[in-house]
């Protein structure tokens, strides 16, 4: 911390979720609860919150291996043993229907048992164990004691085990959670705890690690929260670049060990040139092998549609099938692994680690400006959905632009209210002093061609708002901008709305003149 003050670290948010599990615990009925989402997303965390209120309830926690079944079963065994379940000869297990029924044995008995990595019994190898264990949780329904949590990482795959109609375990989960980021109530809230005032520093963190609370766990660990000094330089170093760093091999482990094939190419193509058209992909594609139009194509619907790691951008009012789309990669914390610390990380092994880290910071501003255009989009959205801010919505807030490199019309940020009768249009710039006198008259230019388009004119009679966004504003700089007609709207004025009012944060950056 800035002031020397030792820090603990809190449970931030996930007060509905952790409200849900207790309820599903304590229902006095046996349960089978799926829980999905991304690695590193707090699942077993949350669990064990949860089971921390029932002291009284027995727990076995399992990880499934990326293994054969020998190595399933060899590690359960292993997990038996360690743990404090009524089971003394785990030896005796030996196959996929003998684990089932050891699993069914301790529920029987009033465990809780938590199956980890599930979606890894999604692959042909390991597929035989669902029938298994849909046998043992045919007999399970309708009694009274104990509950099955199975956590996954992969949404599709955990979808195929649990609800197509083919697979055995089809219709038998009692209940269903799916874990997101933190939202931005909760990060602003850890951000206050831990000192982190400087938004800028935020939005380096954010464009890092978005709303994913073990990296900021590791951040905490690391001793670099709230060092507002050589804050870019520090985390780095700590969590990447030295020896002991813990997130130097997460991509590797936890991202990329999952794909085959060529899709970490296709990622990198995608790291290396930000929010890019399938034109633009396919040109670039072409010229890393031999890999044709109708390979990238497989690989992308892969990507998006099985592992969530790509998302495709639509300019608004844009049907699903237009060319305008653009892909990007969807986790913050992928997209700056890939473009800016793998290969840096990679340097540092035989050159000077100042040398690399100052590489990867540089690299990482660019990635940042994507970032905060994102960043605030999703502000702006939480606050109209928790009925704060100054700006409610009637639909999901967009970009625009008409050509794929935005040469013609490229806007940022289209938000708008039917009810009302109002379209605001926002310029993202990760620092107020680019909002330029000539910035203001691109974007101008950019607004007037845009309302003279199809789809602009839907916004004919409107009420028409300018808004310039950037980390923060001085009280000269949002003077001298408001004079001109415009909006300025910056994250401390988010972290009013959905925080505690009166952030010293405020007080501090308003103050400057420059």
């Amino acid at each position: 911390m800035a002031n020397g003050a030792k820090q603990t670290w809190g449970f931030y948010g996930r007060v509905t979720e952790q409200a849900e599990i207790e309820k599903i615990i304590s229902s006095g009925r046996w349960f089978f609860c799926a829980i999905s989402g991304r690695r590193r997303i707090g699942k077993t965390t949350l669990i064990q919150r949860a089971l921390k209120s029932r002291p009284d309830i027995g727990a076995f926690y399992f990880q499934v291996p990326d293994s054969d079944e020998r190595g399933v079963v060899q590690t359960f065994q292993d997990a038996l043993e360690d743990g404090a379940a009524p089971i003394e000869t785990a030896r005796h297990i030996r196959t996929f229907a003998q684990m089932a029924e050891a699993i069914a044995f301790l529920c029987s008995r009033g465990f809780i048992v938590v199956i980890d990595e599930f979606q890894y019994f999604h692959r042909k190898s390991l597929s035989p164990f669902t029938s298994f264990l849909q046998a043992e949780v045919d007999k399970l329904r309708d009694t009274t004691s104990g509950g099955l949590f199975v956590l996954g990482s992969i949404h599709t795959e955990m979808t195929a085990i649990l609800e197509d109609r083919s697979s055995p375990l089809f219709n038998r989960v009692t209940h269903r959670i799916e874990l997101g980021h933190w939202d931005f109530a909760t990060l602003f809230e850890m951000f206050d705890a831990h000192g982190v005032e400087d938004p800028a520093y935020r939005l380096f963190l954010w464009s890092l690690f978005e709303g994913v609370p073990k990296f900021y766990r590791d951040c905490f660990e690391a001793e670099i929260l709230g060092q507002e000094s050589h804050y870019r330089r520090e985390t780095l170093a700590r969590l990447f670049f030295e020896g002991s760093s813990p997130l130097r091999d997460e991509a590797t482990n936890w991202f990329l060990r999952e794909l085959r094939g060529r899709y970490d190419s296709v990622l990198k193509l995608l790291a290396y040139k930000g929010p890019c058209s399938y034109r633009e992909l396919v040109a670039e594609y072409a010229r890393a092998g031999s890999g044709d139009e109708k390979q990238l194509s497989a690989y992308l619907h892969t990507l998006i549609d099985r592992y969530q790691m790509v998302e495709k951008w639509r300019p608004i009012f844009a049907g699903d099938k237009s060319r305008k789309a653009r892909y990007v990669i969807t986790d913050n914390f992928l997209a700056s692994w890939l473009r800016a610390l793998a290969r840096n990380v990679q340097i540092a092994r035989i050159r000077p680690a100042e040398q690399a880290i100052a590489r990867a910071d540089e690299a990482l501003k660019s990635q940042e400006g994507h970032g905060f255009e994102k960043m605030i989009r999703l502000l702006t959205e939480e606050c109209s959905r928790k009925g704060v801010g100054d700006f409610a919505l009637t639909d999901m807030v967009r970009g625009y632009w008409n050509k794929a490199d935005g040469s013609d019309i490229e806007i940022d940020f289209v938000a708008y209210n039917e009810e009302d009768t109002v379209v605001r249009f926002g310029s993202c710039k990760r620092g107020a002093k680019a909002h330029t006198n000539q910035a203001l008259a691109t974007f101008d230019g950019h607004v007037e061609r845009f309302l003279n388009t199809k789809e602009g004119k839907r916004f004919s009679n409107w009420g028409i708002e300018k808004a310039l966004y950037a980390p923060a504003f001085t009280q000269v700089q949002r003077k001298a901008i408001e004079e001109k007609g415009y909006l300025c709207r910056d994250l401390i004025d988010f972290a009013r709305h959905l925080g505690r009012p009166g952030l010293p944060l405020f007080e501090a950056v308003a103050g400057e003149e420059s």
